[in-house]
């Protein structure tokens, strides 16, 4: 059995990019600030703990459109674009990365692209993304609060690629509470559900 392909989900719109090989390996790193105080006599500084650092997460996404004869930019460009800033928001915008059991919400901090294999005229058709996300928790995440009410129930359609645990992590945080959004829309076998499918998303109690 292939291993599903990570999604890079805008939770702002909704929107997946798929991508388009999975890549070989992540790596996920993790640090703690401290501060040293430095003691008159003492042959070594203190360390006072100031906080902990965002998770990141480093891999490499690799684009090959050889086949289809067209600018692999054209694919490329939908990474890209999650570094512009929001007109609203001022901000940009926050994403999910999905991979298997990986579910990593975050903003993309950086992305480095090298292309290759050009044609003639110089159009690149391969493509590696060397991309960083930064871990970022919503604040009523982190305090383990709800901000919606109890009563509301949110629309939503089914699209191509997704799944109910998908759903569920993107609406919830949470891949293992696909099990509520079966319930409410009297669903006995997740595999059933078709892109298209209307889906009602049920607040948390």
């Amino acid at each position: 059995m292939s291993l599903t392909k990570a999604l890079i989900v805008n939770t702002e719109t909704n929107q997946s990019i798929p991508v388009m090989f999975n890549p070989p390996q992540y790596e996920l790193q993790k640090t703690n600030q401290f501060a040293e105080i430095g003691i008159p006599g003492l042959g070594s500084s203190l360390l006072q703990f100031v906080s902990g650092n965002a998770q990141t997460l480093t891999t490499e996404l690799f684009f090959d459109t050889t086949e289809k004869g067209v600018d692999v930019r054209t694919f490329t460009a939908r990474v890209i674009g999650l570094l512009e800033i929001n007109s609203k928001t001022h901000a940009p915008p926050r994403l999910l990365f999905l991979w298997g059991s990986l579910v990593f919400p975050c903003v993309l901090e950086e992305v480095t692209q090298v292309f290759g294999y050009f044609n003639a005229a110089g159009v690149p058709f391969r493509a590696t993304l060397e991309v960083t996300f930064k871990e970022n928790n919503r604040l009523q995440d982190l305090l383990g609060t709800v901000s919606e009410s109890t009563d509301r129930t949110k629309g939503r359609v089914f699209l191509a690629g997704d799944t109910l645990q998908r759903i569920a992590a993107e609406e919830f945080g949470d891949p293992g509470l696909w099990r509520q959004i079966a319930q409410a829309n009297n669903i006995d076998n997740p595999l059933t559900v078709q892109p298209g499918q209307a889906l009602n998303i049920p607040a948390l109690s």
